[in-house]
């Protein structure tokens, strides 16, 4: 069965990947391991990878659902962003603010070492470091933004963070109505769909078997039970980040919010000369609600927004490219820059992140119940994923370091609240950010409005 179109169907990093994507062997029958990772995506990948360079005499496997960097691995927005979700918590705090910035500043150090591996590894995923830009374009989010670059900068310096009049701002992307913003070089663009497919290749080179197309219905102490047979080992790694919602007796371990994106044909150079992003950098406004895009290798911007919850945590998979929320993405995309109003969409497509009660990415290792545990990145997790995965691979092995005595080690976040609980807290939450950003747009004021939002909003 030639499964290629169907999977390129599902996003623009897919359909853009240069080779056929057809399925690995599935799991046929039972498997003894010593380590088994459930989940082929970054997560799951990263882990994979530094383990068997650490401990190459392991027998290491990984089983996967649908196809290696099918989930967030092959929907996200490209960004390879030097942040950690939850850090907050830590930089508040007089008392673990030295931990938390030496973790922060691994944070920054991932987005060089995910290139640093491409490199090593001849993975062709267009890496290409070139910061990050967020630009005001309302009153309002220049107050707001000047505040928190103000904040960055006096925790990492203004090389970490630098605020942006509105000229400099321009001279990096042009936006409709800039009136300046804030300049981090902690991001890198890439491909994410050939990062993934791409680390799958070289795990498996290093000995790593993965087994695609196996979907784990029911996690046990040392077994991971598919349709079609079980993995036995003493050690299970849960790399299923929003998917951990759909195992048996997890729907309210992590909530699964779905973000929506849309990518344009391959722009003109004289269009290209209106817009900037000359040297790879990624941009986005202040508004609450996050919007993220790129210049792509090959020309195009790739755009993405918004925010949604489905009650009782279910996961959509596909989006029809006539959901009205895509229409509203492409009107934020061509408003915020104009010289887009003729440019044709050619790819709209969907997935789902992976939100922690607590907004804290965490690792963990349980040797006593054979279980280790990773992921919470809300949304942020191209590189915090490969420090992760790095991290957790060091706890695995043994190791004693930096990473593995850092505040990322930590349990498990306690579970979100039943339905309809949640449901009410996190679209009232997404609603108050929405309501902000339009009141903002219009010129009103949006204090209330923000300082509601973050007391609702989950932490």
């Amino acid at each position: 069965m030639n499964h290629d179109a169907s999977y390129r169907d599902v996003s623009f990093w897919f359909d853009t990947l240069p080779e056929p994507i057809q399925p690995r062997e599935p799991l046929d029958g039972d498997l003894e391991l010593d380590v088994a990772i459930v989940g082929a995506g970054y997560s799951g990948l990263w882990t994979a990878y530094y383990l068997a360079r650490l401990r190459p005499e392991l027998r290491i496997g990984i089983v996967e659902a649908e196809v290696a960097g099918y989930g967030a691995s092959r929907r996200n927005g490209g960004w390879c962003v030097g942040l950690l979700a939850g850090i907050e918590g830590l930089l508040h705090r007089a008392e673990r603010r030295a931990v938390g910035l030496a973790l922060q500043r691994e944070a920054f150090a991932a987005v060089d070492e995910v290139g640093r591996v491409a490199a090593a590894e001849g993975i062709d995923c267009h890496y290409r470091k070139g910061g990050s830009v967020r630009v005001a374009v309302t009153p309002a989010q220049e107050r707001e933004l000047r505040v928190r670059t103000e904040a960055l900068a006096a925790l990492f310096g203004r090389d970490a963070f630098r605020w942006l009049e509105a000229d400099e701002c321009a001279a990096h992307v042009r936006l409709q109505g800039g009136l300046g913003g804030f300049v981090t070089p902690h991001c890198a663009t890439l491909h994410p769909a050939r990062l993934a497919r791409g680390l799958a290749a070289c795990v498996e080179r290093l000995g790593v078997r993965i087994y695609e197309r196996s979907r784990v219905e029911r996690l046990e102490r040392g077994r991971a039970q598919t349709a079609r047979g079980a993995i036995r080992a003493p050690l299970i790694v849960q790399a299923t980040e929003a998917y951990t919602a759909e195992l048996p007796g997890q729907r309210r371990a992590l909530v699964p919010m779905h973000s929506w994106m849309i990518a344009t044909e391959p722009l003109a150079d004289p269009v290209w000369k209106e817009i900037g992003l000359e040297r790879a950098e990624t941009f986005g406004d202040g508004r609450l609600v996050t919007t993220y895009g790129h210049r792509t290798a090959d020309g195009r911007i790739a755009f993405g927004g918004l925010g949604h919850y489905n009650f009782g945590s279910r996961i959509t998979r596909h989006f029809p490219a006539t959901h009205p929320n895509f229409a509203e993405l492409e009107a934020m995309l061509r408003a915020l820059v104009p010289p887009l109003r003729e440019a044709r969409i050619t790819h709209r497509w969907g997935g789902a992140l992976g939100v922690p009660r607590d907004q804290r990415a965490r690792v963990g290792l349980d040797r006593a119940q054979g279980r280790a545990w990773i992921g919470g990145y809300f949304g942020e997790g191209v590189a915090a994923s490969n420090l992760a995965g790095r991290t957790l691979a060091e706890l695995i092995a043994g190791i004693d370091s930096a990473r593995t005595r850092s505040p990322l080690v930590a349990p498990p976040a306690r579970p979100w609240e039943p339905e309809p609980l949640r449901s009410l807290a996190l679209k009232g939450a997404l609603g108050l950010a929405a309501a902000s950003d339009r009141a903002s747009a219009a010129g009103r004021s949006t204090c209330w409005r923000a300082r509601l939002f973050g007391l609702i909003a989950p932490r």
